[in-house]
């Protein structure tokens, strides 16, 4: 594959430790805290990133992802170590995108100036709310003024791109209090919300026993309304389903992700995706924290790659180029994929018919207000058979 087609490239990282894990997470997250083998770790991580680096190829990095898990928990010197290693392997963009997750909190979000000093220069804190009531209710340790003192330490260290995770539709929540909820965040500057809503996963706690008092399908349909309307009137443009940006500034990586492009894994239970001449690519490092790590002691796991059908190279890329509020056009989806244009208009047509998406010029695609609203089902039309 000529370097012209090739995709933009990212790498994530996963740190899969936490103080304690929140009862909605599904993440591949373990509780841990000071007990975690942070050392041993971040020695298996750096055998993986210069096994991933031969994926690489010399391909440069857009953006690099340090997820989890909680991140914080590392040391400032232990996440410059590790970008380090990053910087001795691979080639960088330029304006290369570093994010970091953190939580709230004293222990939680660790030291924003010495993570700046590492080089991250994009921090996404976790507040999910406002309200002391639905922390408690969500698991969360951190309190409602350990949020703002987050953020400030960050836009002190030098951040200027700082995202703020919310939640809505959570357990007794209506629409004043989620639009609290923006208004708090707002009031705290922060480049990005990342705004969604509080879903029962399989394997969490709450999906095997719901909390009571979670908004009906109409309810929650209100307040993502009625959240958009004001997120759009305090200067948050809406790039993503969940996704909203002062100044231009949206998340390469995640940009990167929902457009089909390729991505490497390094860490536990890590997943990526490459495409080269042979075909598009998946694969995922072992989850078991332990058993990744007595594998790269041991031999290194590359982990094998898997082929990515055409059946599912069409649902994947829609899977997500529908989330994105601007759409798609048909020569992105044709590159990403490597399937022609006709076989995307093809497949388009039921969900044309019933008004869930709709053509401007013919060869670009945007999902219609109707689509917004029935979203998975739209997704859905798109299942290989």
């Amino acid at each position: 594959m000529s370097d012209a087609l090739q995709p933009p490239l990212s790498l994530y990282i996963h740190l899969p430790w936490c103080v304690r894990k929140c009862p909605y997470c599904d993440f591949n997250s373990y509780t841990a805290g000071d007990k975690a083998p942070r050392t041993r770790y971040l020695d298996a991580l750096k055998v993986d990133l210069a096994i991933e680096a031969e994926r690489a190829a010399e391909r440069p990095l857009v953006s690099l992802f340090l997820g989890g898990g909680t991140p914080s928990l590392f040391s400032p010197d232990e996440i410059a170590g590790l970008l380090d290693a990053v910087r001795e392997r691979y080639a960088l963009a330029d304006n290369i995108e570093i994010s970091m997750e953190a939580n709230p909190g004293t222990v939680e979000c660790g030291d924003p100036a010495g993570y700046r000093r590492a080089g991250v220069n994009r921090l996404s804190i976790g507040a999910q709310s406002f309200s002391a009531a639905s922390l408690a209710a969500l698991g969360r340790i951190h309190s409602v003024d350990d949020i703002g003192r987050s953020v400030h330490a960050a836009t002190e260290a030098g951040f200027t791109n700082i995202n703020i995770d919310l939640m809505y539709a959570l357990p007794g929540q209506d629409v004043d209090a989620a639009l609290f909820d923006i208004e708090q965040a707002a009031e705290l500057e922060p480049q990005h919300l990342s705004w969604y809503q509080l879903t029962l996963e399989p394997n969490t706690v709450f999906h095997a026993r719901p909390p009571a008092g979670l908004p009906d399908e109409d309810a929650s349909w209100d307040i993502q309304q009625r959240g958009q309307q004001r997120l759009a009137e305090l200067g948050y443009e809406q790039y993503e389903v969940s996704a909203y940006a002062r100044g231009g500034l949206r998340s390469l990586h995640n940009l990167n992700y929902w457009s089909f492009g390729d991505y490497l894994a390094v860490g536990a239970g890590a997943h990526g995706k490459i495409s080269n001449d042979e075909g598009i690519w998946r694969y995922a490092k072992t989850a078991n924290p332990q058993q990744y790590m007595e594998q790269q002691e041991n031999r290194g796991d590359a982990a094998a790659l898997q082929p990515v059908a055409e059946p599912d190279r069409l649902f994947e890329f829609l899977l997500n180029a529908l989330r994105l509020t601007d759409g798609f056009d048909e020569q992105l989806f044709t590159a990403r994929t490597g399937l022609a244009g006709d076989t995307l208009r093809q497949r388009l047509v039921p969900a044309i018919r019933k008004g869930l998406i709709a053509s401007e010029e013919g060869r670009f695609w945007r999902v219609t207000p109707l689509g917004r609203r029935f979203l998975n089902d739209l997704q859905a039309e798109f299942l290989p058979d």
